[in-house]
């Protein structure tokens, strides 16, 4: 009998508020994970695992745990980008890795060498890199923005 396929959910959202924090929350929100209590995890995806890209909308589970990978950037007066690259191989092992920055090329890059870097320290070959990366402008001096791109791995209760 083969291993349960434990599904991953990448999401992104964009935030912009009055503090940092209600900027983070608006970008959580637009995400649609804004309810749980978020548990951040390193980089490692297990065996048989399977990755979707998709704007998540979490409604029933106020205050559970979520499981997650996440990239996060807050800025008051610059443009906020933030990302996530993944690789995995035949048997759906893999990695993560997250970056922010102020550019959408500035993360890119950020994502791709370090992926690179990670998959030569395993000495494993793993697939292609896939990305998801979003941003938000600068708005005003008075307002903060934020971006952000989490991998979700898991929901869980008390």
């Amino acid at each position: 009998m083969g291993r349960k396929i434990l599904k991953i959910y990448v999401t992104y959202g964009t935030g912009q508020g009055k503090t940092a924090i209600a900027a983070f929350d608006k970008a959580l929100n637009d995400a649609g994970i804004s309810n749980l209590n978020l548990i951040l995890l390193s980089s490692v995806i297990p065996k048989n695992s399977k990755i979707f890209l998709k704007k998540l909308k979490i409604k029933n589970n106020y205050g559970n745990k979520g499981y997650v990978v996440l990239s996060k950037k807050i800025e008051k007066e610059k443009d906020a980008f933030a990302g996530l690259a993944w690789t995995q191989d035949k048997e759906g092992k893999g990695l993560f890795v997250e970056a922010a920055g102020n550019s959408r090329k500035e993360v890119e890059k950020l994502l791709t060498v370090s992926l690179e870097e990670m998959k030569k320290t395993r000495n494993k070959r793993f697939g292609s890199i896939k990305k998801k990366i979003v941003g938000i402008k600068a708005r005003n001096k008075e307002s903060y923005v934020c971006a952000v791109v989490a991998a979700l791995y898991k929901i869980e209760g008390w």
